[in-house]
């Protein structure tokens, strides 16, 4: 029997029949809107989450997963006789990293933590893969091993729709968001150094999804027919479908999977943001 327990938190986007079939333990983050807290996957739903930006012209916050919340599901496995390996969301970017190691540092037991330095489906795609590889009976220390090397090729990229939501939590001056609305400037992300920031940019929409393209080609090569990748998605049908139907055409993946872009890219970058994972050779 396997007896390691996959921990992560809510900042890694893994969609809930994954979470069910590997039986992974998912720590919320705290999502505030409107002076309102909300426990994220558990009382607000992604769908929900979105549609409060579309309707009710709000500016959510987000909030780290606690020491008390990491301790109680750490003792939690503990007690079951179990080892664990936590993967968390980058360190840089949020302290709930650091409530992991310190609840880690007060519990005697076998606990693995591992910083992904990564967001969304970056740290999920890590969170599944150590879910198979503890299936298959590897320990934490093979695992981390694996994972290390997967996140060094992994290329994550999202576009944004608008800088609004950008500006407001303090990622760009309002001088540059509204110039950049005049223009109809669209950027794209992606992931550094733990940090999500701007990598590019393009005049309209409909040039955005050709930029990433070229992108992923730059990074990752123009034939990947020998990986999976994945399209991540938050209420934006349209630019889904067509990212789609672009990615089969322009990369001839072997497989696409999808996942949804969560709360915390969302309250940085509002509706409408659309991502994509390859990974490099």
């Amino acid at each position: 029997m396997n007896n390691l327990k996959i921990v992560c938190d809510s900042l890694s986007d893994v969609p809930i029949e994954l979470i069910n079939e590997y039986d992974i333990e998912v720590v919320p983050l705290t999502v505030i809107i409107d002076n309102k807290e909300y426990k994220d996957g558990i009382d607000i739903t992604k769908e929900d989450f979105y549609k409060k930006l579309r309707e009710e012209n709000v500016y959510p916050k987000t909030s780290q997963a606690t020491y008390t919340q990491f301790k109680e599901v750490f003792e939690k496995h503990i007690r079951e006789g179990k080892d664990i390996l936590y993967i968390a969301g980058s360190s840089t970017a949020t302290g709930t990293y650091q409530s992991a190691v310190m609840a880690k540092n007060d519990l005697d037991g076998n606990i693995y933590t591992y910083d992904s330095q990564s967001f969304s489906y970056g740290i999920g795609v890590l969170v599944v893969r150590a879910a198979e590889l503890a299936k298959e009976g590897k320990t934490a220390t093979e695992i981390i091993s694996e994972l290390q090397i997967l996140r060094d090729r992994s290329y994550l990229l999202f576009s944004v729709d608008t800088l609004e939501y950008l500006q407001k939590g303090g990622r760009i001056s309002s001088t540059k968001a509204t110039i950049a609305n005049i223009l109809n400037i669209k950027p794209i992300l992606d992931v550094r150094d733990g940090l999500v920031a701007p990598i590019a940019q393009v005049r309209g929409k409909k040039n955005v999804i050709s930029k990433m393209i070229d992108l992923i080609k730059d990074q990752c090569g123009d034939d990947l027919s020998d990986q999976v990748i994945y399209i991540g998605y938050s209420d934006d049908d349209k630019e889904k479908e067509k990212l789609i139907e672009v990615a089969k055409n322009e990369l001839n993946p072997k497989d696409i999977k999808f996942f949804m872009v969560g709360t915390c890219i969302g309250s940085h970058s509002g509706p409408g943001v659309t991502g994509i994972l390859t990974f490099k050779k």
